[in-house]
């Protein structure tokens, strides 16, 4: 009885054996087709440098050697992850018209409305260094622009206060520097650690200077940046109007006193907390003490 249960446990076992040797053999056709096709179709292509490039109205050298070579890797980076790329041209339907008249009122070229997006991808996300916002400002830098920055507020994360604090802070940076270009690295490095650099190096073109990693990238990634938004289709991007974010019309609602409960606020205007959020990205809690008796905008879906 149990030599005819082996024999019957062991022909099973080499049935389903056999059975799976066939399905690799057929998977093993499907596979091939399947890679032959991959392999005639799929092609990934080096990026052509554009021969001429300015940002802020600043010429970029790009017949040196280094500067092409750092420019192409931002190009590359920046193309090749798709999503992100795509994102970038969604959300700036939403905000560079936020930027675009600040920076102009600040006398400053409209290209650094790039500057935000290679600071934060246009999201009001905070860095692992505590910098915040569209506009990545640290704490400091944003109280000494007036900003309110608290646990329950923290206007890093309002677009229109944001940018002006970063306006001042760039128009400051022109003055010291004396190139936009240098400015918008002084952004990112600081005035101190900018200033310090150049003094070692006796350097004063952003383009020759010894940089820590991140700074000695940056302005590649905003001049590629630009690049490529202001020209998606060389680059492979296609979307319609109605692909990209917007923002709605909105009021602005003085509020100087203290705010008990911002759900409760919300529902006086008919919205829901997280809507309220969605519009004040700088609310960062339920309720607002206001103990230094400040003044917010607080801004409200037109209907």
């Amino acid at each position: 009885m149990r030599k005819g249960i082996g024999i019957l446990i062991t022909g099973i076992f080499l049935g389903f054996v056999l059975s799976l040797f066939v399905r690799s053999k057929e998977n093993t056709v499907t596979d091939k087709a399947v890679i032959d096709d991959f392999k005639e179709h799929y092609k990934i292509y080096a990026l052509p440098l554009p021969d001429s490039l300015f940002f802020a109205g600043e010429r970029v050298p790009v017949e040196k050697p280094w500067v092409r070579e750092r420019l192409d890797r931002e190009l590359l980076i920046n193309v090749y992850w798709q999503s992100n790329a795509l994102l970038k041209f969604k959300r700036a339907k939403k905000y560079f018209p936020v930027f675009e008249p600040i920076l102009r009122r600040y006398g400053i070229p409209d290209d650094f409305k790039y500057l935000a997006v290679a600071e934060s991808n246009l999201e009001p996300v905070v860095s692992p260094a505590g910098a915040a916002g569209l506009w990545q400002l640290m704490k400091k830098t944003a109280r000494k622009y007036g900003l309110i920055v608290n646990k329950e507020i923290d206007q890093r994360y309002d677009p229109w206060l944001a940018t002006e604090a970063a306006c001042f802070y760039l128009v400051e940076a022109k003055q010291q520097f004396g190139s936009w270009t240098l400015a918008a690295a002084a952004y990112n490095r600081g005035q101190q650690g900018l200033k310090k650099a150049l003094d070692d190096q006796g350097a004063t073109d952003y383009y020759d200077l010894y940089l820590n990693p991140e700074t000695a990238k940056y302005i590649y990634r905003i001049a590629a940046i630009k690049q490529i938004m202001e020209h998606p289709q060389d680059y492979g991007f296609h979307f319609r109007e109605a692909d990209l974010y917007h923002l709605p019309p909105l009021r602005k609602l003085t509020v100087d006193s203290t705010v008990h409960s911002w759900p409760d606020f919300a529902r006086r205007f008919g919205l829901t907390y997280g809507q309220l959020r969605y519009y004040n990205p700088f609310i960062r809690d339920y309720q607002w003490a206001n103990k230094d008796g400040d003044t917010l905008f607080v801004y409200l879906p037109v209907r």
